[in-house]
């Protein structure tokens, strides 16, 4: 058989494209309907495609933000003064931000000036609220007047005596302690930013502590997280923490020891000086 005559070889069977799958990705869209979790983002070569990347870099942005971002503190006074309640600024002894973010025990302490404040003769109150940066100045400025909108006449409705509201910037979530003992409350709310993460960088927290004094530790807490919009509505919270309150002035006690209600059913809160 001459060159000429040769019969050409049939090319290599190539294999059919890849179909996409039908079922998955509507599965997927599905859950992420859900969930501000990133899931199935997809990929391009390697990597992310680019419009999943870059909002990655954005959420990062904002949570950074949420942490420098300092509170208004003024902005919140004079919200508290518009609604009719009495309110007190303080600092913890953390003298700037980048202190309070290189030592977390400054910010569970007052400066001297604040304690100097606090420690001016005051009827002592059955709670106080205590409203504290934290890590996300962010989530306070958004949700914490609405909290107190919704819990602040529900105690008072209660009989309950509700202390001077305290401002306190480079504040941890132990800062209530102190601010608790001086004032001689019963118990403390803390409504504070929590650590921003790169699906919220405004979620509020709420920690609540039976006796507030130094030296209380997490374990003798109870928390109330995510208050944010598309998280926990601020209603919604401060129902969670009335029902809380009831139940340690019932118990007379907080944390793990606390026999929690059931946060639908808030109980009436009893007066401290009840029977």
């Amino acid at each position: 058989m001459t060159e000429s005559e040769a019969v050409p070889l049939p090319s290599p069977a190539q294999p059919d494209p890849v179909q996409p799958d039908p079922v998955q990705p509507d599965r997927w869209a599905h859950l992420r309907r859900h969930t501000d979790a990133r899931i199935a983002l997809g990929h391009a070569g390697s990597g992310l495609p680019t419009a999943a990347h870059l909002a990655f870099q954005a959420a990062h942005a904002q949570a950074r933000d949420a942490v420098h971002t300092p509170l208004d503190a003024a902005a919140l006074l004079a919200a508290l003064e518009e609604r009719g309640w009495p309110a007190v600024p303080v600092t913890s002894a953390a003298t700037d931000r980048a202190a309070y973010l290189k030592r977390p025990d400054l910010g569970r302490q007052l400066s001297e000036e604040s304690q100097r404040r606090l420690s001016e003769p005051v009827r002592a109150p059955d709670v106080v609220l205590v409203i504290g940066d934290g890590l996300s100045g962010t989530a306070v400025q958004a949700n914490a007047v609405a909290v107190l909108d919704a819990l602040i006449p529900t105690l008072q409705a209660a009989g309950l005596r509700v202390g001077p509201v305290v401002v306190a910037e480079q504040a941890r979530v132990a800062l209530g302690d102190p601010v608790g003992a001086l004032l001689q409350a019963r118990a403390s709310v803390v409504l504070i930013g929590e650590r921003p993460g790169l699906s919220a960088a405004d979620s509020l927290g709420l920690y609540l502590t039976w006796e507030p004094r130094p030296g209380r530790v997490d374990s003798e807490r109870n928390c109330i997280s995510n208050v944010r919009v598309g998280g926990l509505a601020p209603a919604a919270a401060a129902a969670q923490a009335a029902a809380l309150l009831g139940a340690m002035f019932a118990q007379q006690r907080s944390g793990i020891r606390l026999d929690s209600p059931a946060p639908a059913a808030p109980p009436e809160l009893p007066r401290a000086d009840a029977p």
